[in-house]
């Protein structure tokens, strides 16, 4: 029996499933046609394979619990978004789990987090569905045949999405959970089909584990590297522009989603693809990520005709349109996907009130509160009951991942910062000219061409001639900028009534002061003052 042959038994009786109709180590093409197979996708005309993740189109964040325990009782932050479960109750869940597992054909993955081998973190996980499995294979790092013979998985993601709770019986808000336990150290998903729950359990154990145990920063950012040397990070909440900024032909991607910055001066990536949204995607304007979609690739709840043509602009099923792929779909990659420390930074948002200038530089306190703030917003239709925009918040442009209070993350993040002397900027890739359903979205040749002079130092960054000190947010913004006309760089010139974008950029500013009162107890008095100050209305 040759060494392929032999990485393919594999037993998962320690977990408590004792049935050998197990597939392990899967190419992703033998995935894609057993898909095929079982109908539970169909095929592009691009190659990738297309599925529907059922009920769940996202994440359901009330839904996703970490066992309370010696090791988490004192340093989770507990509250609605770090949700505590009992230990015994996890237990009998589990067992419930693995009973309806054993029935079940399962595909199986050993694969690895970080590409840094200091920090690498080996992960099994066992799937009920194969396009869970494929989607594995696409977004973690994948093993040699070689790495494989010695394979010792630190953490284990078990993946049920047709197993349902009782909520009464099993500690379950509903029927569908995602549970992380740091002591048996197991990511245990149930009841929802959405395949981004399985990269965001790990995500979030490494966001606990890294500052913690190796006092290495987690962050919810993509990355990538110039041709001199010179890292630049996006941080950004779903939508804001992480993955199609950091996609730059004339650029190296590191990686699109998650990435850990080391006291040994380098960024690394978490992962081992990308998973992007496609909602509106085309090739003229994001041809890079247009271009990775291929066999290989999977392409979730999207709307396609009888020819296999994808429809991007559908959203029929939801806004959050999705693909995956793995990472050497996208031509020009950094190996390994390591970068020296940033020189730049970005923080992206959305804003669909339209007061932000499209680009401003920030000082160290404006950049620590902007972090610990990770504001954008939600406009009509991406939620029921939204009719106008609203401000949204998330601690560390990622809150829904990080296990720890906020402020301990910043702390982390102004030291690096200070240490590697980074330049700082909040980029707003939302609109201008007015709020969402007045204005328009900024446009993306703009935005690429804002973050290319910051990157190339085309902004004057000791020129203080070139800025404006925003009145109402206290940002720097630049005065001009190549390739983009000077009115764009102004939002208050945009809008042409200054009185309304007065009274929206004080509403904007006030939701900034109400949200930021939960962590005022915890945050420096300089760090206070980086924030806009509080207007009557």
């Amino acid at each position: 029996m040759n060494d392929l042959n032999q990485l393919r038994k594999i037993s998962l009786s320690s977990y408590g499933i004792n049935h050998e109709n197990l597939h392990y180590q899967l190419t992703s093409a033998q995935l894609h046609q057993i898909i095929l197979d079982g109908k539970m996708g169909k095929e592009a005309n691009s190659g990738a394979i297309a599925i529907n993740t059922g009920e769940f189109t996202g994440r359901s964040p009330m839904d996703r619990f970490i066992v309370k325990d010696a090791i988490t009782e004192e340093k989770i932050w507990w509250g609605d978004i770090n949700i505590p479960f009992e230990s015994k109750k996890f237990d009998l869940l589990y067992d419930k789990v693995i009973s309806y597992l054993n029935d079940k054909e399962l595909y199986v993955r050993d694969c690895y987090a970080c590409a840094d081998a200091n920090y690498r973190t080996n992960i099994r996980v066992i799937n009920e569905y194969p396009w869970s499995n494929m989607f594995a294979y696409n977004m973690f790092i994948r093993p040699t045949n070689e790495e494989l013979k010695n394979f010792d998985p630190e953490w284990t993601v078990i993946n049920a999405p047709g197993f349902m709770a009782i909520a009464s019986e099993d500690g379950t808000r509903q029927h569908n959970f995602a549970i992380l336990n740091f002591t048996k150290k197991i990511a245990l998903i149930g009841g929802t089909g959405y395949t981004g729950e399985i990269k965001k359990g790990i995500f979030s154990a490494l966001n606990f584990i890294l500052p913690v145990e190796k006092n290495t920063l987690p962050m919810h950012c993509s990355a990538n590297v110039g041709k001199k040397g010179d890292t630049a990070i996006f941080f950004g909440l779903s939508g804001t522009g992480k993955t199609t900024l950091s996609a730059d032909p004339n650029r190296k991607l590191i990686g699109d989603d998650e990435h850990g910055w080391n006291n040994e001066n380098s960024v690394f990536n978490f992962e081992g693809g990308c998973y992007a949204k496609v909602i509106n995607l085309s090739a003229e304007n994001e041809p890079e990520i247009f271009g990775a979609i291929k066999k290989g690739a999977i392409l979730e709840n999207i709307i396609m005709n009888d020819n296999g043509v994808v429809d991007f602009s559908n959203t029929s099923i939801t806004q959050n349109t999705r693909v995956s792929y793995p990472i050497y779909h996208i031509d020009n990659v950094k190996r390994p996907s390591i970068g020296k420390n940033p020189k730049n930074i970005f923080f992206l948002t959305a804003d669909a009130f339209g007061v932000l200038p499209p680009i401003s530089k920030l000082t160290p306190a404006q950049a620590a509160y902007h972090f610990i703030s990770g504001y954008t917003a939600k406009v009509a239709g991406t939620e029921a009951g939204v009719k106008e925009p609203i401000p949204s918040f998330s601690a560390c442009f990622g809150a829904p991942f990080m296990p720890l209070h906020p402020t301990e993350y910043a702390e982390m993040l102004s030291k690096k910062m200070l240490e590697a002397g980074v330049n700082v900027w909040l980029v707003n890739t939302g609109w201008t000219g007015g709020p969402y359903g007045v204005g328009t979205r900024m446009k993306l040749k703009y935005t690429r061409a804002m973050v290319n002079a910051a990157l190339n130092g085309d902004l004057g960054l000791y020129n203080y001639d070139n800025y404006h000190i925003h009145s109402v947010f206290g940002v720097a913004q630049p005065r001009s900028c190549p390739g983009v006309p000077t009115e764009v760089l102004s939002p208050r010139t945009t809008w042409n009534d200054d009185e309304k974008y007065y009274k929206t950029a004080f509403k904007l500013s006030n939701a900034f002061r109400e949200n930021f009162k939960k962590f005022e107890s915890y945050a420096s008095e300089e760090i206070r003052r980086g924030g806009p100050q509080r207007y009557a209305l």
